[in-house]
């Protein structure tokens, strides 16, 4: 039953938004910030805090990241996994991922997923993100990046610990 109500909710948002399922791939629903343009790219959104206080910045575009498929690890109401952790992955990462039951590798052209290599940029779910933190694979974060909701789940010292130079 809730695999039907979210699907009907998808087609609505979809319809509404105007968002086709490519644009979406991984979740749907809008977009509600506003976003920054700079050089005719989205750099930062407002009223979206990282765990630094300041404007979410973008995660990455290549491969398009973000649960909302925008380039942030954004959340919301949809996000159940929470990704909002704004990883560069490594391959002990992926390969600890996959082990878990979570295959990031593997493209998957139905959803438009291309599958990650070691150094991209991903949006991870701050559960999984600890996991790997407390197993000592965690991969590096991007502190800008990272939605402040991840300082839920980890501390800042945890996340510093790992930060992108």
């Amino acid at each position: 039953m809730k695999i039907i109500f979210l699907v009907i909710l998808c087609v609505s948002v979809f319809a509404q938004n105007k968002v086709s399922v490519n644009q979406s791939k991984a979740g749907c629903g809008p977009v509600a910030a506003k976003k920054q343009m700079k050089n005719n790219k989205i750099m930062i959104k407002e009223g979206e805090k990282n765990v630094l206080g300041t404007a979410l910045q973008i995660a990455g575009k290549s491969p398009l990241t973000g649960f909302y498929r925008d380039g942030f690890c954004s959340t919301g109401d949809l996000d159940a996994g929470v990704h909002v952790v704004a990883a560069v992955v490594t391959d002990k990462f992926l390969q600890y991922s996959k082990s878990l039951g979570n295959d990031l590798i593997t493209p998957y052209p139905a959803y438009g997923f291309s599958g990650l290599k070691a150094g991209d940029k991903w949006c991870l779910c701050a559960v999984r993100w600890k996991e790997a933190y407390e197993a000592g694979v965690a991969p590096s974060v991007i502190l800008e990046a990272t939605h402040a909701k991840a300082l839920e789940f980890v501390t800042i010292e945890q996340l510093r610990n790992v930060e992108k130079k």
